[in-house]
């Protein structure tokens, strides 16, 4: 398999560098096209030569692979006679005891959770009920819900009783029989004599039969298959009697799939904190010692390996078990702590942890493999833009087409499966709840970065391990550089090259397209730079080019228009110069990210750009030269533009300008921004209409009066305003978008006295804040309004007291008020005295007065 693969990349290589040598070929015409001919076909003989035999060497290679696979068949045929591989398929084995059964120190931090899947089984409706418990392999699924399974009111509560163990490799048949096997079990019947001959509809009718008068409890553990439910849910009748079945998965999607009711329920179950975690490691390593706490030497270290864990409670339990045995020194357990990655190959108490992270990567469809397997990029609890990976794995390859979808979208989708899948976990949310950076579990990482080992996915150079991997090497990350590491690295194989340190010398940068020609991503956003080689234009075939922070991108105009093949290219934070114009050439660029672009620099070329998805700050502006409204019109042509980011705007382009946003029906995302003069400057857009799409707008500058056509948007989830200078209330405008998540005013954008959130506005708001608005004395809230509400912030205002009506905010989760008077700061928390009582309900609240006093509460 491994030389396959690596043949696969060979032949890869070999198209790649043709492609090169087909593109370089000479435009000229007449003699002059004769000549140039002749001297690029001299030019070009060596290395077409090296091409062919490179081709042939392929052949011979795929031959002997070949020859060896009918080998192996053939062997593989003389073992199937004689019956050592009769089954057609491997079984999936238990890798751990069965946790339906694990002694109560192996259980901590499920009492909350226990009680209330209590709870739902024996309380609720009479209808037949399905509750989910979802989360990652290793947090306690089964565990949980063996304990509640075997809970004394819960086997009182039913007359019968089933636990069902599905798992990947689950037959529909099987799981009939051993399910009417259970029931008559506990009947004390014998099953049918012809249980065994049973057709489906004939298992489904002795199901029914048996539960048909009965209140029933059946647990269908570790459900891998979305197609589950369909199959058994006729056998579960509904005998509207209290019954109830439980599902355990690690995957939204069969949640999603068991979901036919209002009344049924999920619980997704999330890693132990630091606190639980550390009891329950306590209990397992020091259960003989030491009345079950934790030394005061080995406190230090503890901590250590309950971090590693990250509130996985297999492995705490496993950990803890490898150190129950182990003498209780600080010099052992470093011993241990240093070898964990090779004991998880070796160790009993541990092996079991990665099989079970690994059943969830088998069961992955081959196109989430690699978009999984290319966490192991990522340095170790690195927290990643999920637009910077999914940009990358378009890069890559990885996404396929699909229609009536961008490839971006297609991303995105492959990304929420492998949430949904419980591999994935998201760091951080955008306000409508889109995962906007996601990590992996730090041992899922340790499974991923073996498989990257072995199917030679990547090579991870850090200082953990800077050992090299055998044979070639296709993607490259850089967390440690040294001079030694530079020999052994440098392949022209590699198609992908991240650095994410900032010690990498000229020397190094100067050689990437000699050592590495046929990259595909080259991303630097980690690793700021002050140069950039004018020989990275030979990297014909780059697709993602990262200098975020590099101060010398100005380089880039010299060789810029050569990445043809260029995608994405973000040199936010850089220097232009006179790149615009040659940015222009870049045909198949879809996310332009950059500062300050400005207009007329791409006159003669904006228009057709045609595949641009992003394009950030373009400074509008005035240039005595050109038509600007000319200009605007052609920014109207890039149909496909979901993201457009337009500053320095002067008074008197607003009606071109609504115009040209008219014409960009994909957008979802605008940003509009005055010059520097806010007082004078006014952003007038009359008219938007056709923006369907839109829900994220941000509208900076002096507004004449509030725009009419934004209450209009109804896909609209996030709005901000800032300087816009408005003195008339706009909430009334507002309260009723459907959508709205998320309200900023800022900076003089209201100029008013007065805020006032009627009965029944914003029901959907969940974050508003309030910044710099110098006139606001007064917030009223009525009972009814800002039913959602979940984070209030205030910064610079001039409110002496607690805003009228909060105490009505009963999801209010966070009150932060900044920088307010010292009025204020009494009115709420006065020295010695209980805080207001209108805030007593709110979780967490900080305060900071003019006197730069701070308080935070917690309640």
């Amino acid at each position: 398999m491994k030389e396959l693969r690596e043949a696969s990349f060979r032949i890869e290589d070999v198209i790649d560098e043709y492609l090169i040598y087909v593109e370089q070929q000479p435009d000229a015409l007449g003699c002059a096209a004769l000549l140039c001919q002749i001297i690029h076909f001299i030019e070009t003989l060596m290395p077409r030569h090296r091409i062919a035999s490179e081709i042939q060497q392929i052949k011979t290679v795929v031959d002997g692979i070949m020859q060896r696979v009918q080998n192996y068949n053939s062997l593989n045929q003389l073992f199937s006679k004689q019956g050592q591989s009769s089954h057609g398929g491997v079984q999936r084995h238990q890798p751990r005891s069965n946790p339906r059964f694990l002694e109560d120190a192996e259980v901590v931090g499920f009492e909350d959770t226990k009680d209330e899947l209590i709870g739902w089984l024996v309380e609720g409706p009479a209808e037949r009920i399905v509750i989910s418990v979802v989360g990652m392999g290793g947090l306690g699924k089964t565990t949980l819900v063996g304990r509640v399974f075997n809970n004394q009111k819960v086997t009182a509560h039913f007359d019968s009783h089933a636990w069902i163990t599905v798992s990947q490799s689950y037959t529909l048949e099987k799981l009939m029989r051993d399910l009417l096997k259970n029931l008559c079990k506990e009947e004390k019947k014998e099953p049918p004599r012809d249980v065994s001959e049973m057709d489906q509809d004939s298992f489904i009718d002795e199901v029914r039969n048996h539960l048909q008068q009965k209140r029933y409890i059946v647990i269908f553990d570790d459900v891998w298959s979305v197609e589950l439910w369909g199959q058994i849910k006729n056998a579960m009748l509904d005998n509207n009697n209290g019954s109830r079945i439980v599902i355990t998965t690690r995957s939204m999607d069969v949640v999603n799939s068991c979901m036919n009711s209002p009344s049924d329920k999920v619980h997704e179950l999330k890693p132990l904190t630091f606190e639980k975690s550390m009891d329950l490691f306590c209990k397992k390593a020091f259960q003989r010692h030491n009345n079950g706490g934790c030394p005061e030497d080995l406190e230090d270290i503890s901590s250590d390996f309950v971090e590693k864990c990250k509130g996985l409670p297999l492995a705490i339990v496993a950990i803890g078990s490898l150190l129950k045995d182990k003498e209780k020194t600080p010099f052992e357990w470093e011993k241990v702590r240093l070898s964990l990655s090779s004991e998880m190959k070796k160790n009993p108490h541990l092996i079991g942890i990665q099989k079970i992270l690994g059943f969830s990567y088998d069961d992955l469809p081959y196109y989430l493999k690699s978009c999984l397997l290319y966490f192991g990029i990522y340095p170790e609890d690195y927290r990643v833009k999920s637009k910077r990976l999914t940009r990358q794995w378009i890069a890559e390859g990885f996404v396929k087409v699909e229609e009536g979808k961008t490839v971006e979208d297609v991303a995105q989708q492959y990304l929420t499966e492998l949430i949904g899948r419980s591999l994935v976990q998201v760091s951080s949310f955008t306000i409508d709840g889109k995962a906007k950076s996601c990590h992996v579990h730090d041992l899922l990482r340790d499974m991923i970065l073996r498989k990257c080992k072995d199917l030679s996915f990547c090579q991870h150079i850090s200082k953990e391990d800077e050992s090299m991997s055998n044979g070639m090497i296709r993607r490259l990350s850089v967390a440690t550089y040294s001079k030694d590491l530079r020999r052994t690295t440098e392949s022209s194989h590699i198609r992908s090259l991240l650095v994410f340190t900032g010690k990498v010398t000229y020397k190094y940068v100067e050689r990437i397209p000699i050592k590495y020609r046929l990259l595909k991503i080259l991303d630097f956003e980690d690793c700021p730079m002050d140069f950039v080689p004018k020989t990275w234009g030979n990297l014909a075939h780059l697709k993602y080019l990262s200098l975020r922070r590099c101060i010398g991108a100005e380089v880039l105009v010299k060789f810029i228009s050569k990445l043809q093949n260029l995608e994405t290219l973000d040199i936010r934070n850089a220097k232009l110069g006179e790149m615009s114009k040659e940015i222009c050439k870049l045909t198949k660029l879809r996310h332009l990210l950059v500062k300050n672009v400005k207009l007329f620099e791409l006159k003669n070329g904006l228009g057709g750009m045609t595949s641009l998805q992003t394009l950030c700050q373009l400074s509008v502006g005035y240039n005595e030269d050109d038509d600007v409204v000319e200009l605007l019109k052609e920014l109207g042509k890039l149909k496909q533009l979901r993201s457009l980011g337009l500053i320095d705007l002067k008074e008197g382009l607003g009606t071109a300008l609504c115009s040209t946003i008219n014409e960009l029906p994909n957008l979802e995302k605008l940003h509009i921004q005055s010059d520097w003069d806010f007082d004078f400057n006014v952003i007038d857009l009359p008219l938007i209409s056709s923006l369907a799409m839109l829900r994220k707008l941000k509208l900076s500058g002096r507004l004449n009066k509030f725009p009419e056509w934004v209450p209009q948007l109804q896909n609209l989830v996030k709005l901000s305003l800032l300087r816009s200078r408005l003195t008339d209330d706009p909430l009334k405008s507002l309260q009723n978008m459907p959508h709205l998540l998320f309200l900023y005013f800022g900076y003089c954008a209201y100029e008013g006295g007065s805020l006032y959130f009627q009965n029944g506005g914003f029901q959907q708001l969940k974050e508003l804040y309030l910044y710099e608005l110098r006139y606001l004395g007064s917030i009223i809230i009525d009972k009814g309004a800002l039913c959602s509400l979940e984070t209030l912030e205030l910064y610079r205002i001039h409110l002496e007291t607690v805003p009228h009506g909060i105490q009505h905010l009963e999801k209010l989760q966070v009150l932060n008020a900044y920088v307010l008077p010292d009025k204020f700061m009494e009115c709420v928390a006065p020295d010695g005295g209980p805080e207001h009582p209108s805030i007593q309900h709110v979780p967490l609240v900080r305060i900071t007065s003019y006197g730069k006093t701070t308080r935070i509460i917690h309640h």
